[in-house]
C-alpha cells in the first residue's frame, strides 16, 4: 500500500530514519555491484549490507503493517 508508506515517510520519524538508512545501504550496494571485481573486504561488506537492508525492510514492513491495522480499525485518521 503506497499511500501508507508515503504517509509514514511524512509523519513517522522512525520509519523515515529506517527508509533513509535503507537507501544509503542500497546506494553503497549499487556501487559495489557496478565494480567488475570485488576485494575480499568488499565481498564481506556486500553480504553485511544485504543483511542490514533486509533487517531494515523487515522493520519498515512491521511499522507499515501496524499502521494499516490501526487504519482498518479506524484508529488513525
Amino acid at each position: 500500500m503506497l499511500a501508507s508508506r508515503d504517509h509514514l515517510l511524512a509523519t513517522h520519524e522512525e520509519f523515515r530514519k529506517l527508509a533513509t538508512e535503507h537507501t544509503k545501504y542500497e546506494q553503497r550496494l549499487s556501487s559495489l555491484t557496478h565494480k567488475r571485481y570485488l576485494t575480499d573486504d568488499e565481498k564481506v561488506e556486500e553480504v553485511r549490507l544485504k543483511k542490514l537492508k533486509l533487517r531494515l525492510r523487515d522493520q519498515m514492513e512491521f511499522i507499515e503493517r501496524q499502521y494499516r491495522e490501526h487504519v482498518s480499525k479506524g484508529q488513525v485518521a
